[in-house]
């Protein structure tokens, strides 16, 4: 595969690149994956490429913006 763009793939590709990209969603993490992986669910529904997504989750982090709360990963939003 060349591309990751939306429009060049289908959105059992973009599944599979989200999965191979985080690893094991399932794994000993105490909840931090799973919720990675929502936070790229709209470039797997075509909504949103990945380096919108990246840039809007770097922009809360580093303004402070409200984010989402995840307390299982010592993260408070």
């Amino acid at each position: 595969m060349d591309s990751i763009l939306i429009k060049d793939t289908t959105r059992e590709e973009r599944e599979r690149i989200v999965a191979e990209s985080i690893g094991n969603v399932n794994g000993s993490c105490d909840g931090c994956m799973a919720g990675l992986a929502e936070m790229y669910q709209d470039y797997i529904d075509g909504k949103k490429e990945i380096r919108e997504i990246n840039m809007e989750f770097r922009a809360s982090y580093e303004s402070g913006m409200e984010a989402p709360e995840r307390e299982s990963c010592g993260f408070m939003g």
